[in-house]
């Protein structure tokens, strides 16, 4: 969840003095990196889980402070569109029953936020982009009330200068423009959090990016788009063009992107937060009044404020957080790659997948970043974006294979090692990758549901969607895996 800020106006020595103080949380942070000042690994499953609000008939509804007052809750908040809301679960250790403890809490938190919604004439979905949602529903006068969207806008139109354009090639073809980033309030996503120590970090952040195509594959559920057919996780290319601040020119000089998978295996977590300091100007240059060389003096954890909130402008696709819990600091990765939905039960599928792979993977006697490239990796995510299930991807040693085959074969046991690693029951485990399984052998995800679905309605392509979205929401709220929804 991004941090709020104030309404301002930046004059060019309030950039000059973000810069410097950047800069000096930067040395700090490697002083404390230096002085092993963190807390170790822990097993503990978080998440957030980001979700749209629609009316009776499947549309968006853009009534998010209604709905938030409705829920009454503090673990309940604002997203970037006002058809959008999101929930922060509470971290459960993965160990034992913990993961099915982590489904309960979810499911019983939506339960609530769903009736509360309800008498706001409103329902919650668990998509990874709005099926029904129109260009028309997309403009600035649709972001959430919260000062920092508003700030964020008028900074990435600063940078870019123009408006946004939205160009993206799949089964059918969007090309069109945007005057606002509330396109990104398109993309719902569940993020997961994974503690790690400093000396196991870049280990597990090169796991993570490994394995962030075989994740997309058997998780995508974002076919559409104002109305078209695109890509099986349209999401991926979406958040990426809606959160641009390059101009044309700019990208062909080859600055990097603010959505960012990155260019290089790291060695340390140090490397992420260098790269965010020396390539990215500040979005939002506000300075804080801790000075965190002086609090490291007195013997007291510094916040690093103006560190961490450039990092929350930079939104690469496995995240390094830096926080301060109770005056000890450490650090998580942060898995952003994953669509809402379809299910919780669903959700809770995809986590165990991941947190059974960071499980084995990252403690591997040869690591799987020593025998593949980062482009490989890469075009892993982007292929898997695209096809979905049906994605060929490269994995050592058994080379460009089919995703469903090469999770089928090599993944799934290796999550399943990860999870008996990690203390998980048998039972809990295997129901949860009996998901991710049932989807490989079926070949059914969200996005091939919701694509069949629609098909098989047919007629006029938004009534369509429509229907579908109906269908999709009663299913949702059963906690059903969507590899059993019937077409």
């Amino acid at each position: 969840m991004g941090r709020d800020v104030p309404v301002v106006v930046f004059s060019r020595d309030d950039r000059r003095k973000y810069r410097e103080k950047v800069r000096r949380c930067l040395d700090v942070f490697a002083q404390l990196l230096r002085e092993s000042k963190f807390e170790d690994d822990r097993p503990l499953a978080g998440l957030e889980i980001e979700l749209n609000i629609v009316d009776g008939e499947g549309g968006a509804c853009m009534r998010n402070a209604e709905v938030l007052a409705a829920i009454a809750r503090p673990d309940w908040a604002t997203e970037l569109g006002q058809f959008n809301i999101e929930i922060n679960g509470r971290p459960q250790e993965l160990s034992g029953d913990g993961m099915r403890r982590l489904e309960e809490d979810v499911r019983a938190r939506l339960n609530h936020a769903e009736e509360r919604a309800r008498s706001q004439s409103a329902h919650l979905m668990l998509v990874g982009i709005l099926p029904t949602l129109r260009e028309e529903d997309i403009g600035e006068g649709t972001l959430s009330a919260n000062p920092r969207y508003r700030l964020l806008n008028e900074q990435i139109f600063a940078a870019r200068g123009e408006d946004l354009h939205l160009e993206i090639e799949g089964v059918e073809r969007l090309d069109t423009h945007a005057d606002s980033i509330t396109p990104e309030a398109a993309c719902t996503s569940v993020q997961l959090h994974l503690q790690v120590s400093p000396q196991a970090f870049a280990a597990h952040w090169n796991a993570a990016q490994a394995i962030a195509g075989p994740q997309v594959a058997v998780a995508a559920n974002s076919p559409y788009l104002f109305g078209k057919e695109l890509h099986r996780e349209t999401r991926i290319a979406l958040f990426e063009q809606a959160t641009d601040t390059r101009p044309a020119e700019l990208k062909a000089q080859g600055v990097r992107p603010r959505v960012w998978f990155g260019e290089r295996w790291i060695t340390s977590v140090f490397d992420l937060f260098e790269e965010n300091v020396r390539y990215y100007p500040a979005l939002l240059p506000i300075c804080e009044e801790e000075d965190p060389r002086a609090e490291l003096d007195r013997g007291r954890v510094p916040e690093l404020h103006e560190l961490t909130l450039h990092n929350g402008t930079i939104y690469r696709w496995n995240r390094p957080v830096y926080a301060v819990v109770n005056g000890k600091p450490h650090l998580r990765v942060e898995n952003r790659v994953l669509p809402a939905g379809p299910s919780v039960l669903d959700i809770a599928a995809n986590a165990a997948f991941y947190y059974g792979l960071m499980g084995v993977l990252p403690y591997a006697e040869r690591p799987i970043w020593s025998q593949m490239s980062f482009a490989a990796a890469e075009e892993n995510l982007y292929a898997a974006a695209r096809h979905g299930l049906e994605a060929r991807l490269y994995w050592p040693g058994v080379g460009e294979v089919p995703a469903d085959e090469l999770i089928l074969r090599r993944l799934l046991p290796m999550a399943s090692e990860g999870l008996d690693r990690l203390g998980v029951d048998r039972e809990v485990s295997g129901r949860l990758l009996g998901v991710i399984e049932g989807r490989c052998l079926t070949g059914r995800t969200g996005a091939t549901w919701q694509v069949e679905k629609v098909r098989a309605i047919g007629g006029d392509r938004h009534e369509a969607l429509r229907a579908m979205t109906m269908e999709y929401l009663t299913r949702m709220h059963a906690n059903e895996p969507v590899h059993t929804w019937a077409v």
